[in-house]
């Protein structure tokens, strides 16, 4: 057992889901959040009223979060009185004034996407000064910079991260079941705690290539937790 970690245990979330099925099986898999889309551009959206039917499946400890890119701040109202347990994903420019303006009176709680560099230029994103510029978001989630917003399903070189970020860290982008254990075990030391958060990796495969957009598969979501759980009790021994 490394004993340099304190026994923790890694959060997870499904993020572009749109069917009930797929919320019932991460829900059964173990999944502590499911994401639900409210950006239009995106081929996972759906619309805050869909956002509100597939979360009122969520048990009592599931949050719901939902994602928007540069949204009106009167749009995430909305969503919220639709949803008023759910986490805020903001994931396009918005700046630290414009995040305290869509968490609203209620502060909302919010995750702020910090889009890393792929490649060599990672290592010139100061991720210690956003999270310091980002101090009022519940965490900072990392995600590949790609022309589009949201990472496409690609990873950046997590090792270019700094070796301390105070900050609570989620870390997305191009993670599957067959590298979530390392990117738990390079980041954890590196942060205050540690969520990972998949989309495409655990979605059904299309017959010419690629993934079916939205449309979840109930096997590749148990494996990715599996592969949580594994890298969990490597690093701390947790059961």
């Amino acid at each position: 057992m490394n004993t340099h970690l304190p026994a923790q245990r890694t959060r997870i979330k499904v993020c572009g889901l749109t069917r009930e099925q797929d919320v019932r099986t991460a829900v059964a898999a173990g999944v502590d959040a499911i994401g639900f889309v409210l950006y239009a551009k995106s081929p996972r959206a759906v619309s805050a009223a869909r956002a509100a039917q597939l979360a009122q499946l969520l048990p009592p400890f599931v949050t719901p979060v939902l994602l928007f890119v540069n949204p009106e701040p009167g749009d995430v109202a909305a969503a919220c009185t639709l949803i008023p347990t759910a986490l805020l994903q903001l994931h396009g420019d918005e700046s630290p004034q414009t995040c305290i303006l869509l968490a609203g009176a209620d502060k909302r709680p919010f995750l702020r996407a910090a889009r890393i560099p792929t490649g060599p230029a990672g290592a010139d994103f100061d991720l210690v000064k956003y999270a310091f510029d980002y101090s009022q978001a519940q965490a900072i989630l990392l995600d590949a910079h790609v022309e589009e917003f949201g990472g496409g399903g690609k990873a950046f070189n997590w090792s270019l991260l700094p070796p301390s970020v105070n900050a609570h860290l989620v870390l997305s982008g191009g993670l599957t079941a067959a590298n979530v254990g390392d990117g738990i075990a390079l980041l954890r030391p590196r942060c205050k705690s540690l969520a990972v958060d998949v989309s495409s990796a655990v979605e059904v495969d299309a017959p010419g290539g690629g993934t079916l957009k939205g449309i979840k598969d109930s096997e590749k979501m148990n494996q990715f937790v599996a592969a949580v759980r594994a890298a969990d009790q490597r690093l701390t021994g947790l059961n």
